[in-house]
């Protein structure tokens, strides 16, 4: 019987990319309340100084998101290819992108033990994919 790829890495590879770009609100919210100018389009990292700190929080989680995604999206793939499947591969997959947005609204709210607790989960997630794929690939 042939093993088909399980689908649930797929949605979790695109809700992890839904996530990085979700990132995006919080911090054009806070970039509205900064006095943005067209000027700013031309140097948009010079107007950090003028985000108010929850903008400064956002900013942060929003390039942590990049961070972690790059963790995460390489171990979905290798999971995705040695045809890993559970659930393990169905909780790691689909609890990171809930683990990250809520890391985010953490980062963002100022609440750092739920922030670090999102973080610490949602890299556990992705270790066990990691582990999931390897098991996969060396039988």
């Amino acid at each position: 019987m042939e093993s088909h790829p399980d689908p649930v890495l797929a949605w979790g590879l695109l809700l992890g990319a839904a996530v990085v770009v979700a990132s995006l609100v919080p911090l054009g919210a806070a970039r509205s309340q900064a006095d943005f100018t067209l000027a700013d389009l031309g140097a948009p990292r010079a107007m950090f100084e003028r985000l108010p700190a929850w903008g400064k929080r956002a900013n942060w989680a929003h390039q942590n998101s990049f961070e972690a995604f790059i963790l995460f999206a390489p171990a979905c793939l290798l999971a995705l290819l040695a045809g890993a499947q559970g659930p393990i591969v169905t909780a790691g997959a689909l609890a990171w992108p809930a683990l990250r947005l809520a890391y985010i609204a953490a980062y963002v709210a100022n609440l750092p033990p739920l922030r670090s607790l999102c973080w610490a989960g949602a890299m556990v997630c992705t270790g066990l994919l990691y582990i999931e794929g390897l098991k996969g690939i060396l039988g």
